[in-house]
């Protein structure tokens, strides 16, 4: 049986894939046990194609007074998206790092109603490269990424954030 987390003690790190594709489960299920709230999010599915992350959600776990999506779960939804890309970017890389936000911001531009999907992708398409010379030359480095949250064919959110992948310690 899993210990409950603790304040200021790490989770360990879910093994690298070595070679292998990820496997998508079994990193949720990890997430799931290393950040708490992810249990109570409302993430039904996650599939990870060329450099877009998507999730399906629903929206009963997130609803407002008003019956709508909270905009502080959507925010939380977002962050946490991105660091997933990043981490997982890193990971089919062979890569073990510490990935951190730096900067993020919303616009809600409808309201939430009904279950939804969110994608992340970077913001500019040498992103990925980018940081990959980033990280050979100075052993850190930081990306701009996308995430668009969409219910039905109707965008309500799109977020904008920055992550850096910390040095090794």
């Amino acid at each position: 049986m899993n210990m409950p987390r603790q304040p200021g003690v790490p989770h360990p790190r879910l093994p690298l894939p070595e070679g292998q594709p990820e496997d998508l489960a079994a990193f949720h299920r990890w997430l799931s046990e290393a950040i708490p709230m992810v249990k109570a999010l409302g993430i039904s599915n996650v599939t990870h194609q060329g450099d877009t992350l998507t999730w399906q959600l629903a929206l009963a776990p997130n609803l407002n007074d008003k019956g709508t999506g909270f905009g502080g779960a959507l925010t939380a939804q977002t962050t946490l998206q991105g660091w997933c890309w990043v981490t997982l970017w890193l990971r089919e890389r062979g890569i073990a790092r510490d990935v951190v936000v730096a900067e993020a911001s919303q616009r809600f531009l409808a309201p939430v109603t009904g279950d939804y999907h969110l994608a992340c992708r970077p913001t500019e398409s040498e992103g990925p490269a980018q940081l990959a010379n980033k990280l050979a030359e100075r052993g850190k480095g930081r990306i701009a990424l996308t995430q668009q949250l969409y219910c039905g064919e109707t965008l309500c959110l799109e977020a904008s954030s920055s992550y850096a992948v910390l040095p090794q310690s």
